[in-house]
């Protein structure tokens, strides 16, 4: 099997993007990200973060750890892959998806 990257974060399918503009707004996303879960999906979430690096870091921070503890928490399997980019001149984001959904959408 060939590992083929050669997508950009921004063209994986979400079901949801979540503008936020602080860790507040992150733990929001989180406990709903967390609760739509990742299992059997074909798509991910987008979480786009001010282009300040300061906030977009601390809210980077939340929402990969937050996913990540409360799917450990729900027993669900915390095969997520994520890929934080410049997304455009206002925000940078996060795309984060289940490996099984890049694996069936053969990447």
């Amino acid at each position: 099997m060939t590992n083929n990257m050669d997508f950009h974060p921004k063209d994986l399918p979400v079901s949801k993007t979540y503008d936020l503009k602080d860790e507040k707004d992150a733990y929001m996303a989180v406990e709903e990200m967390v609760n739509k879960g990742f299992q059997n999906k074909k798509d991910g979430f987008r979480v786009l973060m001010p282009k300040d690096s300061k906030i977009a870091k601390r809210i980077g921070y939340a929402v990969t750890t937050g996913v990540t503890h409360g799917l450990r928490q729900k027993n669900e399997i915390r095969d997520i892959r994520y890929w934080t980019y410049h997304h455009d001149d206002e925000h940078y984001a996060i795309v984060l998806i289940s490996n099984s959904a890049l694996t069936e959408l053969g990447f």
